[in-house]
């Protein structure tokens, strides 16, 4: 199916006119929120895709903000072991990263922020059964707002960034394996992203530029109603 594109509420994008988030929390602009003390956890319309907002404690010397801590989000029902770090640095406006998973025995669930710069960054359901396989939620993540993405094992991740020497941080519930990488190209009609190129062609790898469509492509993974 062709996920037509929706504006939700700020801060995210998604290809589902009929967002049902479920999950937990309370309601607010059509998604879950959770607000913890130190951490706001909202539901997207795709189970387990969470965008999560560290809060920032200030003074005149900056700020410090938690950006995980495992105990305190076990108790909301995230309960994953990351076991990799990894960093990117994006040297050019419009560079284009995705759309990458692994598949089993390394399945990868991610946490993205963006250090510096800012990105459009983007999950794709692809796990079997889910309610929303095929749809998509878009996020701007960037050094000033410090929002984070959690995508889930089983989905699709890219970005886009939309600043200069750009530096994307992830952590990764399992360990990089070059056997069970895999992706879908960025423009699938099946999954119709909008990327807001606003018509330029974006800076892609030879592996990006070269990768099969949706309809050939199998998470391994399937969906349960413990996500993520």
């Amino acid at each position: 199916m062709r996920a037509s594109r929706a504006a939700i509420s700020r801060p995210y994008m998604c290809g589902n006119r009929n967002p049902n988030p479920g999950g937990f929390g309370v309601t607010w602009g059509g998604a879950v929120v959770i607000e913890r003390t130190t951490m706001q956890i909202e539901q997207t319309a795709i189970p387990g895709v969470l965008i999560l907002t560290p809060r920032r404690f200030g003074d005149d010397r900056g700020y410090f903000s938690e950006t995980w801590n495992k105990a305190a989000f076990a108790e909301a029902g995230i309960d994953i072991d990351f076991v990799q770090d990894n960093h990117s640095r994006s040297e050019l406006v419009g560079t284009l990263r995705g759309l990458h998973a692994q598949r089993p025995p390394h399945v990868q669930a991610k946490l993205v922020r963006c250090s510096r710069g800012a990105i459009f960054d983007v999950a794709v359901d692809t796990r079997r059964g889910s309610p929303t396989f095929g749809q998509w939620v878009g996020v701007e993540l960037g050094a000033e707002n410090g929002r984070q993405l959690l995508v889930p094992g089983g989905c699709l991740h890219g970005f886009v960034t939309r600043a200069p020497k750009t530096d994307v941080i992830y952590k990764c519930s399992d360990v990089y394996a070059p056997e069970c990488e895999a992706g879908v190209r960025f423009d699938d009609p099946d999954i119709g992203i909008d990327w807001g190129l606003g018509g330029e062609d974006p800076v892609l790898s030879e592996k990006d530029a070269s990768a099969g469509p949706l309809s050939e492509f199998d998470s391994g993974v399937d969906f349960t109603e413990q996500t993520p």
